[in-house]
């Protein structure tokens, strides 16, 4: 059946004329860092939504290509739904005086003290894991859920990153402060229990790591955060181009958040005040960028959100070539885990994933 599939799959793309469809002849390329992936793609899960943005005066237009998207079979979205989360944070700060992106506040619990524009930051610039989980406490998943159902957002996110305990459905209070003053507290939330997902590879794998421990049976994804590739595409057509959309699908953020939030989405680490070598230019740019750690093209302005986790690369990038004056918006993601154990971070990103990416994205946008 694999080697059936794969043959269609060469059929599709031979047979495709020139610049018919982009991700096809992309993907028809025989350059390695696409071949080693397309030659075993069932094994890969790939799924990609790319578009090319149009302009025709104050008229935007966009003409859309798919490859294997399909919100019914699952992958693991990873810091993906930090992109989400960010946005309602922002939307949900609006809807009180007292308070906004730059007021101080903590976690019940927690020693930091920090701004939500400083945890927004973190977020897009090394994908902090804990600024995610102080945004997830304000809002909470129900919260979360109902917000990106309202927008006609297919979505689950359904618990906290790297954290024990991460999907209870508690949240904690925050506490903000002026001038070391407490001037407001949110209530602590109960949300509903999770409910197992109902999709198609779902349970994945051959076995999983618990500590030192294999556990030799498939890992089951069904309570996991669920953020499909249509799902993080549209939410950055919705955030980038929201006159396109009715004011109930729009995210009703005000022009100095939106303003703020779009900057934020291209920030690099040293700008954000990580300055340690780990932290190269293009860390959380994996399309284009991906495979390589040399700085970046002023020309190119890449506005994204990466996930990396179980394998697991995805990238959603709204990216502008001024060379060229053309803007797309693509949406990737890509798995790598050839022994097929979760959590033993032995994973394929170097070899295979991160080339993939980058060379998909960079043959996309012509670069």
């Amino acid at each position: 059946m694999r080697f059936f599939v794969f043959t269609l799959l060469i059929c599709s793309l031979s047979c495709t004329q020139k610049n018919e469809d982009p991700i096809l002849e992309v993907l028809s390329s025989d350059n390695p860092k696409i071949k080693n992936v397309v030659d075993h793609i069932q094994d890969h899960e790939v799924q990609i939504l790319y578009t090319e943005v149009k302009r025709n005066g104050d008229s935007v237009s966009f003409q859309d290509y798919s490859f294997q998207v399909n919100d019914s079979v699952y992958f693991y979205p990873a810091s993906t739904v930090k992109f989400p989360i960010a946005i309602l944070a922002l939307e949900k700060l609006n809807t009180n005086k007292q308070i906004n992106r730059d007021t101080p506040f903590s976690v019940e619990g927690d020693t930091v003290v920090s701004t939500f524009a400083t945890e927004i930051k973190k977020i897009f610039a090394v994908s902090d894991n804990e600024a995610y989980n102080r945004l997830f406490e304000y809002l909470g998943q129900d919260y979360i859920n109902a917000k990106l159902s309202e927008r006609g957002i297919k979505a689950r996110i359904s618990h906290r990153l790297s954290v024990p305990n991460s999907d209870v459905t508690t949240t904690k209070p925050l506490v903000f402060y002026d001038n070391n003053e407490a001037v407001f507290k949110t209530d602590s939330t109960v949300n509903q229990p999770v409910k197992p997902l109902q999709l198609q590879k779902i349970i994945k794998g051959q076995g999983y790591m618990v500590g030192d421990s294999l556990v030799n049976e498939p890992m089951d994804f069904s309570r996991k955060n669920y953020l499909p590739i249509t799902s993080l595409h549209n939410i950055m057509k919705q955030l980038m181009f929201p006159e396109l959309y009715p004011y109930d699908k729009q995210f009703h953020l005000s022009p100095d958040d939106r303003a703020f939030l779009i900057k934020t989405m291209t920030i690099l680490p040293q700008e954000a005040g990580y300055t340690s070598d780990e932290y190269y230019e293009s860390y959380v740019k994996f399309l284009v960028f991906g495979d390589s750690k040399k700085p970046l093209p002023s020309y190119i302005k890449m506005y994204n959100k990466v996930g990396d986790a179980y394998g697991y690369l995805t990238d959603c990038a709204y990216i502008v070539n001024e060379k060229t004056n053309k803007e797309y918006i693509i949406t990737a993601t890509v798995h790598v885990n050839n022994n097929q154990i979760f959590n033993d971070n032995q994973y394929e990103y170097d070899t295979i994933g991160f080339p993939f990416l980058a060379e998909l994205g960079r043959q996309l946008i012509n670069y």
